[in-house]
């Protein structure tokens, strides 16, 4: 009575499978070109600049402070934002170094 036509699997079934795993992996690329390379990049850029910071150079902070180097750690740079006023901010907080001579066209 009962047919056995319906135990069988569907004609082309490994195909549709095989297209799964093929989009999975598109997608993984994808990803990888879009979000996670320009990251890396951008990670790699900033992590040469700080060790490239010197006493005297110009930079803006994070938090958007701007100032000059006055001295240098391993973890800290401390940065002198105006006459005999200095802040101590890490490091890995600064993020850009300006060209010389900024601070004085800003004021």
């Amino acid at each position: 009575m009962i047919s056995s036509a319906f135990a069988q699997a569907p004609a082309g079934g490994g195909d549709a499978g095989m297209m799964n795993i093929l989009f999975i992996v598109l997608m993984f690329v994808i990803i990888y070109f879009l979000m996670i390379r320009p990251q890396m990049k951008r990670a790699k850029e900033h992590r040469t600049m700080l060790e490239a910071l010197q006493k005297g150079d110009e930079v803006i902070t994070a938090g958007g402070v701007l100032g000059r180097v006055s001295k240098m750690g391993e973890a800290y740079v401390t940065i002198e934002i105006a006459p005999n006023t200095e802040v101590s901010v890490q490091k890995s907080a600064v993020q850009t170094v300006l060209p010389k001579g900024t601070l004085k066209s800003i004021q």
